[in-house]
């Protein structure tokens, strides 16, 4: 799978992030949520923080009290798993290095093709791509996930999703602080 060629930002400590401006705190932070900046927004204006887990609150904090439309959004702008965002090295710098750890890049014939039958029923049944922490799992346990929460109601699945959210946008903002 091709890698997008920006990389992620540098590590910052607590009180440099504390003092960033508003932009420079968007600019940093801005991929913790996948194409959803406004999120890094909401969560600029919680400062100071005390810890890097108070961050990733503040993001989390910030996507429960959005609308149901604008959670949906959210949902939606994540990239299918060996999708064609990943085949044509068009995902974010933070979605790459994630799918590559998963071993999602070296994928044989037959799960390339199972991953893709997967992805058409998720849009098929729920209308969303299936959303996984792939830092926490192994390439057999998504597709495990996968199966099962296939059989999930729509309003389990975005619940479900929105959880996985938060545990990427956790460890993203974990990468982000030292």
């Amino acid at each position: 799978m091709p890698q997008p060629s920006a990389s992620l930002p540098a590590a910052l400590s607590l009180t440099e992030i504390n003092v960033l401006t508003p932009g420079a705190f968007v600019s940093h932070f801005g991929g913790v949520l996948e194409h959803s900046p406004q999120y890094a927004q909401a969560a600029a204006a919680q400062r100071p923080f005390a810890s890097a887990e108070d961050i990733a609150s503040a993001f989390g904090a910030a996507v429960q009290s959005d609308t149901p439309a604008a959670q949906l959004a959210l949902i939606r702008a994540h990239p299918d798993l060996a999708g064609k965002a990943a085949l044509a090295g068009e995902l974010t710098p933070e979605s790459a290095s994630e799918q590559a750890s998963a071993g999602l890049g070296q994928l044989s014939a037959e799960e390339f093709a199972e991953f893709q039958r997967l992805n058409s029923a998720y849009h098929e049944k729920f209308g969303l791509p299936y959303v996984v922490c792939v830092r926490e799992h192994t390439k057999t346990s998504i597709f495990e996930g996968a199966r099962s929460r296939l059989s999930n109601t729509p309003e389990q699945e975005r619940a479900a999703a929105l959880f996985e959210i938060s545990r990427i946008a956790r460890l993203r903002v974990l990468d982000l602080v030292r």
